[in-house]
């Protein structure tokens, strides 16, 4: 049976300083065009009918990058949340964030709440973004709330109810830029998730590489470890 457009599509949206690095210009040049890129998708997504988009944009890890470029990156996000409010709302987009608040400005974490309090009634597409995040942080996280609220005979719907957001897990996985490695995404979340690589960087993704990813994952035989 052909499988239909996934409901939620999980995104690694890598290669934004070797994309720029190839053009002669500074990292922080290719992610300015990966936000570009993002805004492109997120609207494809919503036209093609996908609930959820959930995209990898700065790891727990990434904090080892060079101050210049994390400081970059922050300032990329703010300017994000402030530019795209009139989009999202236009669109009927919920934003939310997953990640841990640690280490980010105060001003930054208003910006982020008060967009998803903005947008928290919107009734289209879910826009997830992993900010400060890391899997393993997740799960951590939650153990330690399963821990503090005392909770007894752990299942794993008691694990999913401490992690940070509550979405259908991916079904889904696209990572741009070549690389064959998780990155510690979303580990709990894509158990079952069909796997999607291609080379092209994140900045050069664009409409027909997303359908290239589409029509890879529907001629997928999806088992969840049964026989058919």
């Amino acid at each position: 049976m052909t499988l239909g457009i996934p409901n939620h599509i999980a995104i690694i949206m890598d290669g934004n300083g070797r994309w720029a690095k190839s053009k002669g210009m500074p990292r922080t040049y290719g992610h300015k065009a990966g936000a570009d890129t993002l805004r492109k998708i997120l609207t494809y997504c919503g036209e093609l009918g996908v609930k959820y988009l959930t995209v990898y944009a700065f790891s727990t890890e990434n904090w080892k990058r060079a101050k210049e470029e994390v400081d970059a990156l922050m300032f990329l996000f703010k300017t994000y949340l402030k530019n795209e409010k009139k989009t999202l709302m236009k669109n009927n987009v919920r934003f939310i964030v997953s990640g841990r608040k640690d280490g980010v400005s105060k001003d930054l974490l208003k910006e982020i709440q008060n967009l998803e309090e903005e947008t928290k009634n919107n009734t289209g597409i879910t826009l997830n973004i992993a900010f400060n995040y890391g899997s393993r942080a997740e799960i951590v996280d939650a153990i330690n709330k399963i821990i503090e609220n005392n909770e007894k005979n752990i299942t794993e719907e008691i694990v999913e109810k401490y992690l940070y957001n509550h979405l259908p897990d991916p079904e889904l996985l696209i990572r741009t830029s070549g690389e064959m490695r998780i990155s510690n995404f979303l580990l709990w979340q894509i158990a079952y998730s069909e796997i999607y690589v291609t080379e092209t960087h994140w900045p050069d993704f664009d409409k027909d590489e997303l359908m290239k990813a589409i029509e890879s994952y529907k001629k997928r035989d999806r088992r969840f470890g049964g026989v058919k």
